[in-house]
């Protein structure tokens, strides 16, 4: 069972550090490549930018809980959220449904 696990392939684990802007100001987000892969997919299914997406999230994070402690940790927890989301038909919200808000300000 495990190599399924332990044959992936390197690439997909290695970590890539990108500079975006978050509500104005530059900043550096550095995520394993498997993880930018679902927030591109995520963002193509919401219609925007993989930095607007990225943008929403940490406003929406920051409207709901006023600071946003580990951000790439949500990140990567937003991620797998989206995955069961995609994968459950059961699931009350589909991932196509995820809209971008006009907060992007």
């Amino acid at each position: 069972m495990c190599q399924i696990y332990a044959s992936t392939e390197p690439a997909r684990y290695d970590s890539e550090a990108r500079s975006l802007r978050i509500q104005g100001c530059v900043t550096s987000v550095k995520l394993e490549k498997e993880f930018w892969s679902i927030l591109e997919e995520m963002a193509a299914a919401a219609e925007c930018s993989t930095p607007e997406l990225i943008n929403t999230l940490y406003t929406e994070v920051h409207q709901n809980f006023g600071k946003v402690r580990n951000f790439t940790s949500f990140l990567r927890t937003a991620c797998t959220i989206y995955l069961a989301r995609k994968d459950n038909p059961q699931s009350p919200e589909k991932p196509e449904h995820i809209r971008v808000a006009s907060a992007l300000g």
